[in-house]
């Protein structure tokens, strides 16, 4: 009994994630980044691009991929909250476009559900799917998520059946965990690789940044609530938008390995009267990054106000 009783001991322990470092805290990372203190205490740490807020005419928020700063209540409909509060305090007015992209895209499911008011435009650039979603077919989205490496077949499957195991899965060395978390290649399509291979040449490689505050907040949390159960589904959402006066695009790259393109269709075939698909042949998940895609997207964003 002593012997099981410690072995229960040591597992508990083992699964338990350490605290995030908050930024600023004494035992954690320098504040170096401009943010807001939201209403809850929590910090929100943001960058400006672009010509002034206080003179520009379009206002975009940007809602980057995978890593997050710490919350442990964080939901989709926190999230989504947060940006609207992020908006107010920078002025940005009482309507902004809105970009998300990879996980930061499906997060603008959410602020097209909770704060459809707010939008003047949405892009959601190859936003990844929630294979438990319960409007896709069940055949189609054990299909989707079989296309993954068995790294992230798993690690997803453990993200939504045992969240609670997460944090353990993604530091362990037994079994190999999520790509992206462990930069593994077979994540990257043929582009993607070129892309990438770029980028790290031009030193644009922020991941050791982004796990300062403990990966368990930053980037295991993020997994947890992207393929949870959530709270409404996406795939049978209304048009928030009932006269058509707000655009929404969705882009994705067809040789996606990260986010697979079967997904993207069905909700595409299934939103067309109210979502505006485009596909790009031959590209993968870091297409937003190939030259002038990134004036092309907001172009066909801002085009449909001219």
């Amino acid at each position: 009994l002593v012997v099981l009783a410690g072995l229960v001991a040591w597992g508990y322990q083992a699964i338990q994630p350490p605290p995030p470092k908050i930024c600023g805290s004494s035992d954690g990372p320098l504040v170096t980044a401009s943010r807001i203190k939201l209403r809850d205490g929590r910090h929100l740490a943001y960058r400006e691009h672009g010509v002034s807020k206080d003179v520009a005419k379009i206002k975009v928020v940007f809602i980057h991929g995978f890593d997050s700063d710490p919350h442990p209540s964080r939901t989709v409909k926190s999230q989504v909250s947060d940006i609207e509060e992020l908006a107010d305090q920078l002025g940005l007015g009482s309507k902004f476009y809105l970009i998300g992209y990879s996980l930061g895209g499906q997060l603008g499911w959410g602020c097209l559900k909770y704060i459809p008011h707010r939008l003047a435009g949405v892009t959601l650039l190859t936003p990844a799917s929630n294979y438990w979603w319960p409007g896709f077919p069940s055949n189609l989205s054990t299909e989707a998520l079989y296309k993954h490496p068995p790294c992230d077949y798993w690690s997803l499957r453990v993200a939504h059946y045992a969240p609670w195991l997460t944090h353990w899965w993604n530091t362990q060395n037994w079994f190999p965990i999520l790509g992206a978390i462990s930069k593994s290649p077979h994540i990257l399509s043929r582009e993607d690789k070129e892309v990438v291979a770029k980028l790290i040449a031009k030193g644009v490689d922020n991941m050791e940044h982004v796990r300062q505050q403990g990966e368990y907040e930053s980037l295991h949390r993020d997994l947890n609530v992207g393929f949870g159960n959530w709270e409404f589904d996406p795939v049978e959402m209304e048009n928030p938008f009932t006269n058509n006066e707000v655009s929404v695009h969705l882009w994705q790259g067809d040789e996606d390995i990260l986010v697979p393109a079967i997904l993207q269709r069905y909700i595409a075939e299934r939103h067309s009267s109210w979502i505006q698909y485009h596909e790009l042949a031959g590209s993968g998940h870091f297409f937003p990054y190939l030259d002038g895609m990134a004036d092309t997207i907001v172009k066909t964003m801002l085009n449909d106000k001219e």
